[in-house]
């Protein structure tokens, strides 16, 4: 025990025992599920029917991932995903920083009627029926843009981005560069979103990981096979790939492709959460500055 820890009084101790107790427990019931999955994608499929995988691998192969990688529709849904991912969190980011900034300039007189009005779409919107009938009155069904446009800004990630913006960088340096012969929109280019880089690093972990995990649209507008992302794939194979028994006489074959089906869900699973486990790290120490500024003193 370390002397700062030493120092404290009986009830601090206690305390202090008891948090750490309580969150050991929840990282265990959080990371227990997360090691389970892992492990069992790299399991013998006949150990993870039979329940043997616990912890760590038993017999381990790379039959899942294999099998991952001869899956056409896995592949074709992942590169989807990736574009998706990728265009429609920079389109995110142009347009929430292009409605944020002149909603944070105090000299934008409607700028508050604006934000109202913004505002109004978090609480009330069209619907789902009208929604649908506006995305193919535009033509977007079967798609890519259908992925992109409809949802092309957040409104709860702009008054972020706006707070951010209000607090953290002062009138006073608008006022020096407008001295300096310096427009509008280049301020905006070479101020204001350089030193937005923490806020903009949160809205990229928050718009590509909704990007990613998105999977309403693309069911209700991509009807072909071409265009799904890989979160209609894994539906697919998580909830809705069943295979009939009792088609199969062999009972040797049948449990086999009974294992290999549960080792094609736990390794399609890893690979789809790889991309975002990629991102998280190279924004983890923009996250809790930008949140913070961002949410507090709105």
């Amino acid at each position: 025990m370390n002397k700062k820890f030493k120092n404290q009084s009986m009830k601090d101790k206690i305390f202090i025992i008891i948090v750490y107790v309580l969150l050991s427990m929840l990282f265990v019931i959080v990371a227990y599920p997360l090691i389970y999955i892992v492990s069992a994608s790299f399991s013998d499929p006949q150990a993870v029917i039979s329940g043997k995988v616990v912890l760590w691998p038993v017999s381990p192969t790379l039959r899942g991932y294999a099998a991952v990688f001869k899956n056409h529709k896995i592949v074709t849904g992942f590169i989807n995903s990736i574009l998706y991912m990728a265009i429609g969190t920079l389109v995110n980011i142009v347009m929430t920083i292009l409605c944020a900034y002149p909603l944070s300039r105090k000299e934008f007189t409607a700028r508050n009627k604006l934000a109202a009005i913004f505002v109004f779409t978090m609480y009330f919107s069209g619907g789902l029926v009208p929604t649908y009938i506006l995305v193919n009155k535009l033509g977007l069904i079967n798609s890519p843009l259908a992925m992109i446009i409809p949802s092309a800004m957040s409104t709860y990630n702009m008054i972020i981005c706006r707070t951010y913006i209000q607090n953290s960088i002062p009138d006073e340096l608008y006022e020096a560069a407008q001295l300096d012969g310096c427009t509008p929109w280049k301020y905006l280019k070479k101020v204001v979103v350089p030193l937005c880089k923490p806020i903009i690093a949160v809205l990229v972990l928050y718009y590509g990981v909704a990007k990613w995990n998105s999977y309403f649209d693309a069911m209700l507008y991509l009807k072909k096979t071409s265009l799904q992302p890989l979160t209609i794939v894994m539906r697919e194979i998580l909830i809705q790939n069943k295979i009939d028994y009792t088609m199969i006489s062999d009972a040797k074959v049948a449990s086999e492709m009974q294992g290999l089906m549960q080792l094609l869900k736990y390794s399609t699973i890893v690979v789809a959460s790889v991309p975002v486990l990629i991102i998280y790290p190279f924004v983890q120490k923009y996250f809790v500055k930008g949140v913070m500024i961002g949410a507090v003193k709105g």
